[in-house]
């Protein structure tokens, strides 16, 4: 049979099409799993622990920021 298109393809080349791009998917998602970088250190736990600031109360600024040409 002609297996040159996949819609005339026999069911062997599907399978070996279906095999072949889960090989590759489990390939792309072990290597995203070893180039995953290690948990937190240390200075970013103890920034996580540090107090939260809170807000005051809302403030108004304004001013003219324009000048006086003479």
């Amino acid at each position: 049979m002609n297996n040159s298109s996949l819609r005339t393809a026999d069911r062997l080349t599907h399978i070996k099409i279906v095999i072949v791009s889960l090989v590759a998917g489990i390939a792309v998602i072990g290597i995203g799993i070893a180039a995953h970088q290690p948990g937190l250190d240390m200075s970013t736990q103890l920034e996580a622990r540090a107090p939260v600031l809170k807000a005051g109360k809302p403030v108004i600024w304004s001013g003219s920021e324009t000048s006086a040409v003479r």
